[in-house]
């Protein structure tokens, strides 16, 4: 019996993407190699751990040989593998540079985690390491290759809700382990902000397709909590958009979780809650005809993310959040804590054109 037309037809594995997973952490077990499993452009070809015996043992289990797994030491021996063509970085964020760099020079084509960096320094280091080594660089918004924050976008943009003049974004959650690496600020480059903060800053970022023209922020970092040496516990921040468009961002490591969106037109509303994990989003439009919540077929984020950088690499296309994208969160991100630090509020420079840092439009699933 012939497929149906609307099912697309996985490659065969021998002729996907390969990829290197640095960094075998509790995302990579549990989003990325579920993920690879439902690519229809990608596979895993290699992993790297810190520890031999863990990429060994996650090899073995993917069906790999030992030859494939290894040690951070060994990460450029990943030059002789002409089946890897690009790696995705999945360590802590203060090792996004060099693993990036690393990776650009050895001619492989990089997906990397958000933040792209510690600071927007850290960010543009890589775009450039990229760019001069003739590689694809692409940040990993999975929210940007969502169908739900895509209907979101066209809601706001669309003029479903009229001319859109609020906007709100809260993501929280609480962070128990004082010596976890992201209360580091070494490792992590902040808080909140850099980490969870940064999926509300880019979403209302994409769905408005604009960039803010400056922003206010206050933090707040207890005394006596250990959790808080070196970072921020919470932060909150209004930023102001082109056309006198207002958004606030809260965002915590010491709230309940909450992950929301909200967007207020003259003629109706957005509303997404929860907003940003990997599965159950749910997104609900309402306006003068009534409340419509839209229904998308089953997806992983991640699959969609990894095969539209699949994709970019096998038609050298700019992926739709290159570098530049991820360079442009910490140029707000940046601004966010100056302006904390300050109690000031900081300018940015104009931008005049829309989605400005964004490159080819991803593929998404149909409604």
């Amino acid at each position: 019996m012939p497929l149906k037309p609307d099912i697309a037809v996985p490659e065969a594995q021998d002729r996907r993407v390969g990829f290197a997973l640095v960094g075998i952490g509790k995302l990579t077990a549990e989003e990325l190699i579920p993920a690879a499993r439902t690519s229809e452009h990608a596979r895993i070809a290699a992993l790297v751990s810190g520890e031999a015996d863990k990429a060994r043992g996650f090899a073995r289990a993917l069906g790999l040989g030992d030859g494939d797994a290894y040690t951070y030491e060994q990460f450029d021996e990943l030059a002789g593998r002409d089946d890897v063509q690009a790696v995705y970085i999945v360590t802590p964020n203060r090792l996004h540079r060099e693993y990036a760099t690393r990776a650009a020079r050895l001619g492989k084509h990089v997906l990397c985690e958000k933040p792209l960096g510690v600071n927007a320094e850290d960010a543009r280091a890589i775009v450039d390491a990229c760019r001069e080594a003739g590689v694809l660089l692409m940040t990993a918004y999975r929210c940007q290759y969502t169908p739900e924050h895509w209907a979101a976008r066209d809601a706001v943009q669309g003029g479903t809700l009229g001319e859109v003049r609020l906007l709100h974004s809260i993501h929280a959650q609480v962070e128990d382990d004082p010596e976890a690496w992201r209360l580091k600020r070494e490792l992590a480059g902040g808080g909140p902000l850099p980490d969870v903060g940064i999926y509300s800053l880019n979403t209302l970022r994409f769905i408005t397709g604009q960039e803010p023209e400056w922003v206010f922020a206050t933090q707040h970092q207890p005394e006596g909590d250990p959790r808080f040496r070196e970072v921020e516990a919470s932060m909150s921040a209004l930023l102001g958009f082109p056309g006198g468009v207002s958004a606030t961002l809260q965002t915590s490591y010491a709230a309940f979780k909450t992950t929301s969106l909200r967007a207020m037109g003259e003629k109706g509303s957005l509303n997404m809650e929860p907003a940003f994990p990997y599965d159950g989003l749910k997104v609900q439009v309402s306006s003068e005809g009534g409340t419509h919540e839209p229904r998308f077929p089953e997806y992983d984020q991640f699959t969609l993310e990894i095969d539209h950088f699949a994709q970019c690499i096998r038609s050298g296309d700019t992926p739709w959040t290159p570098g530049e994208e991820g360079v442009q969160d910490h140029v707000v991100m940046d601004a966010l804590y100056e302006s904390a630090r300050t109690g000031q509020v900081v300018r940015l420079p104009t931008q005049t054109r829309a989605d400005a840092f964004r490159g080819t439009k991803p593929k998404l699933p149909q409604q």
